[in-house]
């Protein structure tokens, strides 16, 4: 469990830098798309256009843009469809085209877009389709999504009786735009939104009937701050495929959806685990694709305090009421999601085999540091030998291009390809390349939402070198 955690932390670290480009680029065809779901309520529409100035308020280069005499509109009925200038042939450039959908009263929005073909840049930050779902928004934060690529995402679910589509575009192109339909349905009928009673219940569209294809449905459950959230699965058939890439639910132990904070994937027929947050707010994804339908699920949830014991006399209870095994207690790794089964440890002894033969050390990701020597087996991360290590450390080459690297590899050869003495037995590592790690990679993995998984107070404090080692 300890080595899944920190390769899940790494790898995240990895995601991240990769979503952070140093400025905007056009980028390769393909599919782009930013998604939220909005929660706002059903309101009549304040605005009839978009000016230029809410139009390139998400970083668009400085342009003249038109309304375009045959798009935008205001569109009524149960269901409808709209398409971008000339489609299918190419869209002008240089265009803003606004369409109004308002449903009656009591409804909610379905939008579908059926085909998209919009050249495509990171963030769509150049050409793009915006849907807003709140009367007034001036950034996306407040709307639904924003769209570009050539693949059109799932079916989008509002919370709202009203709805606008934004298209704009720039410079010429031969991309050919996009077509979309919509629909307005009791709220009964579409998934999605906030949660914020202290119970409550979540289901996929239609259920107890089979849920309908092309779904993207995100609940954001959030109760008062002090409280946790378990989460129950009663019914539960999605189509069932080996990692769940097609039909899934996808529970995240936060408000956002970051890798870091899954808790769980699931499809097929078998009921997931309660799960618990660690906090305030848990995030819910429901996505099913075009292919093979089910009956879906059902599930509940509830709020207690964090502070209430629920936990047997040979568990330890962490802050948010989690309960972990005594034997995880000070053992180095931060097993409560808030670290506090590792707080107020220091002089943990460091597990030592007096009786190992040094052997020179083969891991590719581990020559040429301070040592060449190490001792297998690793009792500490129950690793065999320097085979089972490679094997678990071969990933990481991809680090190489991060700026904390070089401490990452430090650290991680240290703990999984330790130091050999030569009168047999590892070598501790000293608590400062553990301290200098964190300092340097603590702030990416806190943009994921992860603390620092090791305790460092494990680890000797010493300028002896018979006492501990900087690789």
């Amino acid at each position: 469990m300890v080595l899944l955690v920190l390769l899940a932390l790494l790898v995240g670290i990895i995601v991240l830098s990769q979503l952070k480009p140093s400025h905007p680029a056009k980028v390769s065809p393909g599919a782009s798309y930013a998604l939220s779901v909005s929660n706002a309520t059903s309101a009549p529409p304040t605005r009839t256009s978009v000016d230029s100035t809410a139009a390139l308020s998400q970083g668009d280069p400085p342009q003249t843009m038109t309304s375009a005499p045959s798009c935008g509109g205001i569109l009524h009925g149960p269901e409808g469809s709209f398409s971008s200038p000339n489609y299918p042939a190419p869209y002008p450039a240089n265009i803003v085209c606004t369409w109004h959908i308002q449903g009656m009263q009591g409804t909610v929005i379905q939008l579908k877009v059926e085909a998209l073909d919009i050249e495509n840049s990171i963030s769509c930050l150049y050409d793009r389709l915006e849907i807003y779902s709140e009367p007034d928004s001036a950034s996306l934060s407040d709307g639904t999504a924003r769209l570009c690529g050539q693949e059109a995402p799932a079916t989008i679910n509002t919370n709202s009786s009203w709805v606008q589509a934004t298209f704009v575009s720039h410079g010429l192109t031969a991309a050919s735009g996009f077509t979309a339909r919509y629909r307005t349905v009791a709220p009964s009928e579409k998934c999605g939104g906030t949660l914020t009673s202290l119970e409550g219940v979540l289901f996929s569209p239609n259920h107890p009937q089979q849920y309908p294809n092309l779904q993207l449905c995100h609940w954001h459950i959030s109760v008062p701050v002090g409280h946790v959230i378990d989460l129950q699965f009663h019914n539960f058939s999605l189509e069932p495929q080996k990692d769940c890439i097609f039909d899934f639910v996808e529970v995240f132990d936060s408000a956002g959806m970051g890798r870091g904070s899954v808790m769980g994937r699931f499809c097929g027929s078998e009921i997931p685990p309660v799960l618990t947050s660690s906090q305030h707010v848990m995030t819910v994804l429901f996505v099913a694709d075009e292919g093979m339908v089910d009956d879906g699920f059902f599930a509940t949830y509830r709020v207690h305090n964090a502070t209430e014991r629920t936990c047997s006399p040979s568990e330890f209870t962490c802050r948010n009421g989690e309960c972990q095994s005594l034997e995880l207690v000070c053992d180095g790794w931060r097993d409560c999601p808030d670290g506090s089964d590792e707080h107020n440890c220091s002089g943990i002894a460091y597990p030592s085999s007096a009786a190992s033969i040094c052997e020179p050390i083969k891991v590719e990701m581990c020559l040429d540091l301070s040592y060449n020597a190490t001792s297998f087996p690793n009792i500490w991360l129950t690793i065999a030998d320097q085979q089972g290590a490679a094997e678990v450390l071969q990933d990481y080459q991809v680090l190489e291009g991060l700026t904390c690297y070089p401490y990452l590899r430090a650290l991680i050869c240290s703990l999984f390809v330790p130091k050999c003495v030569p009168d047999g037995g590892i070598l501790q590592l000293c608590r400062s390349v553990c301290l200098e790690a964190e300092h340097h990679c603590q702030r990416s993995l806190g943009l994921l939402g992860i603390p620092w998984p090791l305790n460092c107070n494990i680890l000797p404090s010493s300028d002896d070198p018979l006492e501990c080692f900087t690789p």
